[in-house]
């Protein structure tokens, strides 16, 4: 074959396959936005091979140095590429937290509303209907846990820590990160029982959290109250929330599989909810975190607690909403 003929015939796939190496391959932090033609990263190893093919070919036939020096070059830039180390596991896992996570809490946008609503609109029904009439918080608990609520948060007892009736900061932060877990694991395991048991856990805590919260305003208590809870809600809230829709995903995957087969479909849903519950465990014991040694701070002013929680609330709501944003392959080293 002429060389003309055969520059001609896979000009186009040597140029499709340079782009990719300009624009995805040596790095994903420089990857861009790809038009609907270029060539997809499943190709790429495919392309690949026929590159190092018409290197071969023209070698063997002695066309030009201009032919066969780009075939070199295309070859020895996508051995690179392909045969890479991968990166070290910390820098996978940080770039999960940073951009994969948030990524796959948007790609279950829906699941995410439904367990925000299923949380959130129980515990302001509840927080308003206590505030309007006291005596339905004796519906939710027995006199001694309302009396129990009441001694955790007496604005009287300035010398005890906020929202504990013992222990010190080191002890709690291991008794928050297990009884956070604990809630989160049961509201996303019980997604699938066809989504019902979510469903329940996010009702549940949501009647819980308002029932707390309109009691001690109710009875007074709510200063002291707000300034334990609000630095650590911002994590917290936020990971029962994504947990509940981890779970709600995949009891919709099981009751309406689509395409795929039900078995299939139910082991995707469980794959992407592992990877939700990673993030969530971060959250958990950040939220931990704050809540041992920040939250139970009881001489700090109000201001500077309802400051620091606005901070907090907006880092959060920013990294879910924009974390992964220009990096569509941020969970490829996760998934690997």
């Amino acid at each position: 074959m002429k060389q003309d003929i055969f520059i001609a015939r896979h000009a186009e796939e040597w140029d499709a396959f340079e782009h990719w190496l300009d624009t995805r391959g040596e790095s994903a932090r420089r990857a861009r936005r790809q038009p609907p033609d270029a060539l997809r990263d499943e190709d790429v190893p495919a392309r690949y091979r026929r590159v190092t093919q018409h290197l071969a070919l023209a070698l063997r036939r002695g066309y030009s140095p201009y032919v066969t020096a780009r075939l070199q070059v295309l070859m020895q830039r996508g051995h690179a590429v392909l045969y890479r180390a991968p990166p070290p596991h910390w820098r996978r896992l940080g770039r999960f937290f940073v951009a994969g996570f948030p990524r796959l809490v948007r790609e279950e946008a829906r699941c995410m509303f439904a367990a925000a609503a299923l949380l959130y609109v129980p515990m302001m029904l509840v927080f308003v209907a206590i505030l309007w009439n006291p005596d339905l918080a004796s519906a939710l608990f027995t006199p001694d846990q309302l009396a129990q609520f009441e001694r955790m948060y007496d604005p009287a007892d300035a010398a005890r820590k906020l929202g504990r009736d013992s222990g010190t900061d080191m002890a709690m932060f291991g008794f928050y990160i297990f009884n956070n877990i604990t809630i989160a694991f049961r509201t996303f395991a019980s997604g699938a029982l066809a989504a019902v048991g979510s469903i329940f856990v996010l009702v549940a805590n949501g009647l819980i959290i308002g029932g707390v919260a309109g009691h001690l305003q109710a009875v007074g208590h709510g200063d002291p109250f707000w300034r334990f809870v609000c630095g650590h809600s911002a994590f917290e809230l936020s990971a029962v929330v994504i947990s509940g829709g981890a779970g709600l995903q995949i009891g919709l995957r099981l009751l309406a599989p689509g395409q795929q087969r039900r078995l299939d479909a139910l082991a995707e849903g469980g794959r992407r909810g592992a990877l939700l519950c990673v993030g969530v465990f971060a959250m958990l014991v950040m939220a931990a975190f704050v809540e041992a040694f920040w939250s139970s701070i009881a001489w700090m002013p109000a201001a500077v607690k309802y400051s620091v929680a606005a901070m907090l609330w907006t880092l959060v709501a920013t990294w879910l909403w924009r974390g992964g944003r220009g990096l569509p392959d941020a969970l490829d080293d996760v998934r690997a």
